[in-house]
């Protein structure tokens, strides 16, 4: 008997570690800028509309704050898949439900833009 008709087809040595490494840079990156925004925003205490409309007119502002968006998705991306991914058996729901988690977290990230951007 052949040796190679028992060999199993490797399905991953390392299958998914880099969505683990992903999610795991994206927590730094929302840690980061939650604490330098809690840090900015203790400083400076605005404490109207015009002067909060003022923190997100620059584009280091908007961009940080863009670059926190996508990672808060693209961090939920992962762990909602993993889930649906772990606990709904049929592939048909499984295929619907991240597909509506894939587009609703799409359209959010969108809409940020549309808000940081936007007039």
């Amino acid at each position: 008997m052949k040796a190679a008709r028992y060999r199993k087809t490797p399905v991953g040595a390392h299958y998914g570690v880099g969505d683990w490494l992903l999610q795991r840079l994206t927590a730094v990156v929302m840690a980061l800028y939650t604490v330098g925004f809690v840090a900015y925003i203790a400083l400076h205490r605005p404490s109207g509309y015009g002067e909060w409309k003022t923190i997100f007119a620059g584009g280091f502002a908007r961009l940080a704050t863009m670059l926190f968006l996508a990672a808060l998705f693209y961090h939920a991306w992962v762990g909602m898949r993993d889930i649906v991914m772990d606990y709904v058996k049929s592939a048909g729901l499984r295929l619907l439900l991240q597909s509506g988690i894939g587009l609703t977290l799409l359209v959010y990230l969108v809409w940020s833009a549309s808000i940081l951007w936007g007039r």
